[in-house]
């Protein structure tokens, strides 16, 4: 029998693998995985060494750094001496993953990584390790394929895992009678980040934006975004906030407000006009400037390798820029029409694949030697 072992690091990756092992047992049913990840992995049969407590928290603090290194060690031992996969594939996480991919190497552990480190927009530097440790790399915008390509690294575009996992929303009238909505104003979804130092940057700025806005005109009306791994006062804003619907917010809004992520690519899925606002500590977006490859930060703009969503970055990202760009949304029709041409040309980019399925065929193909 063939064995496969997973690498996640946190709940995206996790619920991404588990669609490839869900994938992979159907086509190779006598395959054997294991891995480190969650409840996802562990629906679908996959047997755990450990879960995401001891992967550490983010960051590179002292007491991170050691437990990434103590659990690299033990679980290279298991391979080596217990397990012995046939490959080892690698999930997003990639501080932890391109790490433990040089010791995969020295033990000769054939190793695949599946939506790899954003390489492309900065830290070109990590491509020494992807290419001295990294069988195959599967990436999933077809850019990423094409900059791989010209490294002379081995890789297959396999598609974005998100367009199969957003769930369809045709329920407009019953989520704004449940939120309590007025359906004769224009919803303005506000998504001002997933982590604490985005809040802190960034909230004080899009209320700004918003008060503005509500001076402008009376045909609006306002949802923040309260994202699930933020507590529930992680911030107080006179405006509603809804947490676990984000999917719904993002595909009821006529226009959206959003900090710079993969949201934008879940906006243009839900073919929903936005803006993207983002700013951080100045030290930051100075070693940014240092490491970046490209000048771009909306994946709308990076896949289409066009202008179509407005970016407000650091300095530029202010409330009286918010609030002309979403009214120019709202009241133009040629700028509204313009972004949702680049919305329709990110999905047609990304929407010709399965993705899980994708990878557990090149999986399948690479156990039994073709």
């Amino acid at each position: 029998m063939k064995k496969v072992f997973i690498i996640t690091g946190e709940y995206s990756a996790d619920k991404h693998a588990s669609g490839v092992a869900r994938e992979l047992k159907k086509i190779y049913p006598d395959v054997i995985i294991e891995g480190v990840g969650e409840s996802n992995l562990e629906k679908e049969g996959v047997k755990l060494f450990c879960n995401h407590d001891k992967m550490g928290k983010m960051g590179l603090t002292p007491k991170t750094i050691f437990q990434h290194i103590l659990l690299g060690y033990d679980i290279i031992k298991y391979l080596k001496e217990e397990f012995k996969p046939d490959l080892v594939l690698l999930v997003d996480y990639g501080a932890f993953n391109l790490q433990i991919s040089k010791r995969l190497k020295k033990a000769g552990i054939k190793t695949f990584f599946f939506i790899p480190p954003q390489i492309w927009a900065s830290r070109k530097y990590r491509l020494k390790t992807i290419r001295k440790n990294i069988d195959e790399v599967l990436t999933i915008f077809p850019f990423e394929k094409e900059f791989y390509d010209s490294e002379n690294i081995k890789s297959e575009f396999v598609g974005h895992p998100i367009v199969s996992e957003l769930p369809v929303c045709n329920d407009k009238e019953g989520f704004f009678k449940k939120h309590n909505l007025d359906p004769n104003k224009k919803l303005i979804g506000i998504f001002p980040g997933s982590r604490i130092f985005e809040i802190n940057f960034l909230l004080k700025i899009f209320v700004g934006a918003i008060k503005l806005i509500e001076k402008s005109r009376n045909d609006v009306q306002f949802v923040f975004s309260h994202a699930l791994s933020l507590k529930d006062d992680a911030f107080k804003v006179d405006y509603k906030k809804i947490k676990g619907e984000n999917h719904q917010l993002l595909a009821y809004s006529d226009a959206l407000i959003l900090a710079s992520g993969t949201v934008a690519l879940e906006a243009a899925m839900y073919n929903t006009p936005m803006i993207i606002a983002y700013r951080g500590p100045l030290f930051f977006y100075l070693v940014y400037l240092l490491v970046r490859n490209i000048k771009k930060a909306c994946l709308v703009n990076i896949i289409t390798k066009g202008d179509y969503v407005d970016e407000f970055l650091m300095f530029d990202a202010t409330s009286e820029n918010i609030k002309n760009a979403i009214n120019e949304i709202l009241d133009n029709e040629k700028k509204r029409n313009h972004i949702l041409e680049g919305c329709k040309k990110t999905r047609e980019l990304l929407t010709n694949k399965h993705c899980v399925e994708e990878v557990a065929k090149i999986i399948k193909r690479e156990l039994e030697g073709k």
